[in-house]
């Protein structure tokens, strides 16, 4: 079983792909870090020999935050913003979209589910 950075790797998946596995790691770093390393990309978990997932290890914890520390530095930047009462930080407090996006419809994912008007159930009420 293959371990890097705290995430068990897929066995029977290309090393390009289980990569992505690990929070921070998409499919262009993990091609970049792959490169780097001198490994092919098509080749299985299962096929890599510990000296080669002892590199991809080694530049990983050298050169990129991944998993804990990049969550951390992210809330970490969030909890700034919403201290300094920027318009983006305060968006993020109330819980709506942060890069401009409307709101008037649509949003839902930031929003959450509708919620019912006290307004709309009494006339649902008096037409029956």
């Amino acid at each position: 079983m293959a371990r890097i950075a705290g995430v068990d790797l897929p066995k029977n998946k290309n090393i390009w792909i289980a990569l992505t596995y690990i929070y921070g790691i998409g499919k262009s770093l993990s091609s970049a870090i792959l490169k780097e390393a001198g490994i092919e990309y098509n080749r299985k978990v299962n096929d890599l020999k510990e000296e080669e997932l002892a590199i991809i290890r080694k530049i990983i914890e050298s050169k990129y935050k991944v998993g804990g520390d990049l969550k951390k530095e992210e809330t970490a930047n969030i909890k700034r913003l919403i201290d300094i009462n920027s318009y983006r930080g305060l968006r993020h407090k109330k819980g709506l979209p942060v890069r401009g996006q409307r709101t008037h419809t649509n949003a839902r994912t930031r929003k959450g589910p509708r919620r019912q008007t006290v307004g709309g159930l009494k006339k649902k009420e008096l037409k029956k």
